[in-house]
């Protein structure tokens, strides 16, 4: 157990450090008077640091302050930019792509052949574009719930699937319950949300037997609320019982594409029958694509043959412009690689024996978890079996005090827990450099 009193004394000395040498982002926070809160976006807010670092320009795994300080960078945009930042072929396409027109309102050849690609790529033959992964996931829902005439759809508590008002809900004390974070919510979500723990197949198998839930809306692996494992067979239990109970499978695979080439559902099963994929898909540029069955298109058309004609309430302007269509396929030509990832697989599994050896070494009860290129250490003896122990295993005080340690020592983690990615181009020094980091936060915790 590291004290409290050691984790505010490493916070306040590191604090200072950080202004020091940050002085560039400091002056530049005072005069962001035209921005909400000093940031074009209000999540800059949440870096544990006193400002937000202002970055200069990134490539590879390497980002750059205006301070010119340079950070070996796991975050890499909070997994946008998790094959490396700005690719030399993607960078290349997309200047190309600039000077010939950025958006139609038309489809184009390259189109055609991204569709073949995601197709090969993912398992699923039919494939839609959208603008973000959580435009994508509120899209899949009205689809799931047009097809199946069920109004419902069940998450996992601690979930997160983008700005979806649906997936808004937790557990508390046993009830669904709405997020009370939120913003201007005036309708009652739990009426057409179902949560249930993840792992717990009694609970999944009584939601889904009452025949009211459209869709099961998950992540195979869950990535938002520290890091949750799948528990041996409950994946494919999950997936027989929406087979069961005709309820649609969707995995939100915009974190665990980090498990293999295919994402989890092709390199560890099972097959859903819709799957969304956003930030990573396009190297940094806006876009997000869903993907679906023969028989999940089948049913889509039939459905549209019966409603009238107007408004669907599904895509916006901007979906599959010819600069996010250029960007995807780029990137599944020629960064989304097979090779790409045996590179990030074999740098992730060299971090993942780092931080355990350091951990172990420390005597601390924390612990090391993994999905593919996405490792993360939580600190909590053993790892959470849902939801619910993950979020009490929370310690923020403690994990800010980490991650601006380890910034001030040229370490970027997302600023959300303790995740850190690795990128085909992340380097062995910058691995082992992350270990050290690691290792001296520790011993300085326990002093």
């Amino acid at each position: 157990m590291i004290a409290g009193a050691a984790i505010a004394r490493v916070a306040a000395r590191e604090a200072e450090r950080f202004r020091t040498l940050n002085p560039r982002a400091f002056a530049h926070h005072a005069a962001a008077k035209g921005w909400f809160q000093a940031v074009p976006f209000h999540w800059m807010t949440d870096w544990p640091s006193p400002v937000p670092i202002v970055a200069a320009s990134a490539r590879g795994a390497t980002l750059t302050s205006i301070d010119g300080q340079r950070y070996d960078d796991f975050c890499l945009g909070d997994t946008a930019s998790l094959f490396g930042h700005s690719p030399q072929p993607l960078a290349a396409a997309l200047a190309q792509q600039a000077s010939e027109g950025l958006s139609y309102m038309l489809p184009t050849e390259r189109g055609a052949t991204l569709a073949e690609r995601l197709a090969a790529t993912f398992g699923l033959p039919l494939w839609q574009v959208t603008t973000t992964a959580s435009e994508a996931n509120r899209a899949v829902i009205r689809w799931c719930r047009g097809i199946t005439g069920r109004a419902k759809i069940l998450i996992f508590n601690g979930a997160y699937h983008g700005a979806v008002d649906d997936a808004f809900v937790d557990l508390t004390a046993g009830r669904p319950a709405m997020r009370a974070s939120l913003v201007g919510q005036v309708h009652d979500l739990t009426a057409t949300t179902e949560v249930v723990e993840f792992n717990d197949e009694d609970a999944l198998a009584s939601a889904l037997r009452r025949g009211d839930i459209a869709c099961v809306l998950a992540e195979p692996v869950m990535t938002n609320i520290g890091m949750v494992r799948d528990a041996p067979g409950f994946l494919g239990a999950l997936r027989a019982l929406c087979d069961e109970t005709g309820t649609l499978l969707v995995f939100d695979e915009t974190h665990t594409v980090s498990s293999g080439h295919g994402g989890h559902g092709v390199t560890h099963g099972p097959r859903p029958d819709l799957m969304v994929i956003g930030k990573s898909i396009g190297g940094g540029i806006p876009c997000a694509v869903y993907g679906f069955s023969a028989a999940v298109g089948d049913h889509m058309v039939a459905l549209n043959h019966t409603r009238p004609p107007g408004h669907s309430g599904i895509g916006t302007t901007l979906s599959a412009n010819a600069l996010a269509i250029t960007a995807m396929d780029t990137m599944l030509a020629e960064v989304i690689t097979p090779a790409a990832y045996d590179q990030m697989l074999r740098g992730a599994a060299r971090l993942v024996a780092g931080l355990e050896q350091e951990i172990a070494r420390a005597a601390v009860d924390w612990h090391v978890t993994q999905v593919g290129a996405r490792v993360e250490f939580l600190t909590c003896p053993t790892p959470p079996r849902n939801g619910r122990e993950a979020r009490a295993a929370m310690q923020p005080e403690l994990e800010a005090a980490i991650h601006l340690f380890l910034a001030n020592r040229g370490i970027l983690l997302a600023p959300f827990h303790n995740m850190m990615l690795v990128s085909p181009v992340t380097g062995d020094d910058q691995i082992d450099r992350l270990v050290g980091a690691f290792a001296d936060c520790v011993s300085a915790l326990k002093e």
